[in-house]
């Protein structure tokens, strides 16, 4: 299945924070109705940076932000940086769609824990939730709103370079 503007549009509206939707509880027929709108302010281009995800931040990345051509960053951390880019977004923009910023939290934000596939190992299931709201909680407070964790996959070829990031083989 392929992503269209209009749904990351959508991802965008229900996962990332700003006064569009902290502020307030919505309906989905008003998140259709505020997409519907966005859709058809925006140019071409700004459709296609909705679908722009940059690694890190550099000045060039907020000007690239400021001017619509980029959804999402992967791998900016710190309230400093985070807010630095999400403002670039919601107050420097056209539009002011908020951005998507993600990171990969598989083992830990700050407080680092054992590798997932390790934490299975401990056959200890509160212990593993434990730690990973730990890392939700630490990653949240830097301003990240999407993490490539837990990775529920079912890895049983141990030729994948990430199985290590999975539970193991069992369901």
């Amino acid at each position: 299945m392929s992503l269209s503007c209009r749904h990351v549009l959508i991802f965008i509206l229900l996962l990332a924070s700003s006064s569009l939707v902290a502020a307030e509880q919505i309906s989905d027929q008003e998140i259709e109705r505020r997409v519907d709108a966005l859709l058809q302010q925006m140019t071409p281009e700004e459709k296609a940076g909705q679908l722009n995800q940059l690694d890190g931040k550099s000045p060039a990345t907020i000007e690239m932000i400021k001017q619509g051509r980029v959804g999402s960053l992967l791998g900016v951390l710190g309230v400093k940086d985070t807010n630095e880019a999400q403002r670039a977004a919601v107050e420097q923009s056209r539009l002011k769609i908020p951005l998507i910023l993600g990171y990969d939290v598989i083992h830990g934000y700050r407080t680092i824990f054992p590798v997932p596939l390790a934490s299975a190992g401990s056959f200890d299931p509160q212990l593993i939730e434990q730690a990973e709201r730990v890392a939700a909680k630490e990653a949240t407070a830097s301003g990240i709103k999407w993490t490539f964790a837990p990775m529920v996959d079912i890895a049983r070829d141990p030729r994948w370079g990430r199985i290590v990031e999975g539970a193991g083989e069992d369901p």
